[in-house]
This record gives C-alpha cells, sequence and structure tokens, in this order.
C-alpha cells in the first residue's frame, strides 16, 4: 500500500462570540472539539502512522494529543501547518455582520486572488506542501497524520486539484475534525486524494 500523509483539521474551538482568532495564541478546544479529538483518535487505530504533526497554535496540539497517545508517537511540532495571517484577525467575523459591515475593512477586500486580506495563496500552498513531504520523510514509508487549519488544508487541496483558489469560504470541504488524505505514489508523490468526516455526528447543527 502507497502510503498517506492525512491532514486533519483541528475540533471546534470554546469560542461563543464568534472571533476570528487566526494565530492567536491561547485559543483552546471545547468541550466537543475535545470529543472530537478523541473520535479521531479512534478511528486513527486502523492506521499504521509513522509521525504525528501539529500546528504549534493550542487548538492543533490539543487535537492531536489523543491520535498521539493511541499510537505512542511524539507529536512533532511544524511551524508550517500553522493557520493562515489574517488582517481581521482579534475581531466578530460573520458574513452579514460583525467586521465586513465597516466601510473601513473594504480597502483589504480588494484582491480575492491573492487574497489581498492576509497571507498569499501561493505561500500558504508552498509551506503546506513543505510540511507534507517533512511528514513523508518523518513517516519513514508508513502513513503521516498532520493536523492543521480549514484555509491552509483548503488551499492545499485546491492547488492538488487544480481547482480555482477563488471561492466562497462557507463552502470549504474541511468540516470541524475532518481528515483530507493525500496518496503518494512510488516516488513519494501525491497522486490521489480523499476526505472523510469522522466526527461528524458531532458536527454543530447552526
Amino acid at each position: 500500500m502507497s502510503p498517506t500523509i492525512h491532514f486533519l483539521r483541528h475540533g471546534e474551538v470554546e469560542n461563543p462570540e464568534k472571533i476570528l482568532y487566526g494565530r492567536q495564541p491561547g485559543w483552546r478546544l471545547s468541550t466537543r472539539g475535545q470529543e472530537m479529538a478523541n473520535v479521531v483518535a479512534d478511528w486513527s487505530t486502523s492506521l499504521d502512522l509513522g509521525a504525528i504533526l501539529a500546528s504549534p497554535l493550542q487548538r492543533a496540539q490539543e487535537t492531536a494529543a489523543p491520535v498521539a497517545a493511541a499510537h505512542g508517537l511524539p507529536i512533532i511540532t511544524e511551524d508550517r501547518l500553522i493557520e493562515a495571517t489574517n488582517i481581521f484577525e482579534g475581531q466578530k467575523f460573520e458574513f452579514g455582520s460583525g467586521v465586513l459591515r465597516h466601510p473601513r475593512s473594504w480597502k483589504h477586500l480588494y484582491n480575492p486572488w491573492k487574497p489581498s486580506w492576509g497571507e498569499p495563496y501561493d505561500q500558504q500552498i508552498n509551506r503546506m506542501l513543505g510540511a507534507l513531504f517533512a511528514a513523508r520523510d518523518a513517516a519513514g514509508g508508513k502513513d503521516a497524520l498532520c493536523v492543521s487549519h480549514q484555509l491552509p488544508i483548503w488551499i492545499l487541496r485546491s492547488q492538488i486539484e487544480g481547482r480555482s483558489m477563488l471561492h466562497d469560504p462557507r463552502k470549504r470541504q474541511c468540516t470541524l475534525a475532518s481528515v483530507t488524505s493525500f496518496v503518494l505514489d512510488d516516488d513519494g508523490m501525491v497522486s490521489d486524494f480523499y476526505y472523510t468526516e469522522p466526527a461528524k455526528h458531532l458536527l454543530p447543527t447552526t
């Protein structure tokens, strides 16, 4: 079987005010997010993991912990798996409300292809590909699991699929605690992918 690099989005964060937390430290998993992490750990026991890598942010490290415990592996902190930067970080950010209602924010929205409000997509692609190949090498021929964040995972998948970077964030196929898996060929390059939602039954309904 060809090795597979699994990209796990972290579980639900304790965030009742709907703040765009971005790279801010101290954002932890909610009780439901912790349950999601445990469900993913149970799901992962069928995998032959050789390495577990995680973004340095707390919510990713907490999501990785049960998986690491289930496999008896250390968590390798990989900075390239971090969330994308965003000019609106720390503010309330919802479609139809919050920061987008203020004209002072509009100057940051002029180029959705880049995007103009945050880390350029090409930079996200480069670092996420670097993390993917670092995970491949660390796993030594086995599967690897990388815990990251929705936007970087989606942009990596979009690049591999040849999909446009311009997209509606509400339509990303990358739910909480979901797994986007990239299958490698004999040369260690991505040849296929698939998507799984081990904790689908725990997803918020509103």
